[in-house]
């Protein structure tokens, strides 16, 4: 052997300065942002019949169509209200939360 060390000298760690470490949530203390609102489907399909508030209610396809969603899809009342439309409040409940809420009634 020659008396060379197939290893070489070791880099000594050069400590960082403080401010190149980042640690924690950046975001710590600062107020949440808020995602923007989403149209909703009676918005879209407003402007997919391009209509404006003022003839909502001459539109047959839009009567129609919030017929067909009022239970399922956001419709401003006051076009229920105009067209007559009724919402069925108990959409999405189960038959026994109805029956909950009913019993009270039905004891004697």
């Amino acid at each position: 052997m020659s008396g060379r060390s197939m290893i070489g000298p070791m880099a000594i760690p050069v400590p960082l300065p403080a401010l190149t470490r980042k640690r924690g949530n950046p975001n710590w203390g600062k107020p949440i942002r808020f995602a923007p609102a989403l149209p909703t489907e009676f918005e879209l399909r407003v402007r997919q019949l391009r209509l404006t508030a003022e003839i909502y209610t001459s539109s047959a396809e839009l009567h129609t169509w919030c017929e067909r969603n009022r239970n399922r899809c956001y419709v401003p009342e006051w076009l229920l209200e105009e067209w007559d439309i009724a919402v069925d409040l108990n959409i999405g409940t189960t038959v026994a939360d109805r029956h909950r809420h009913t019993a009270h009634f039905l004891v004697s």
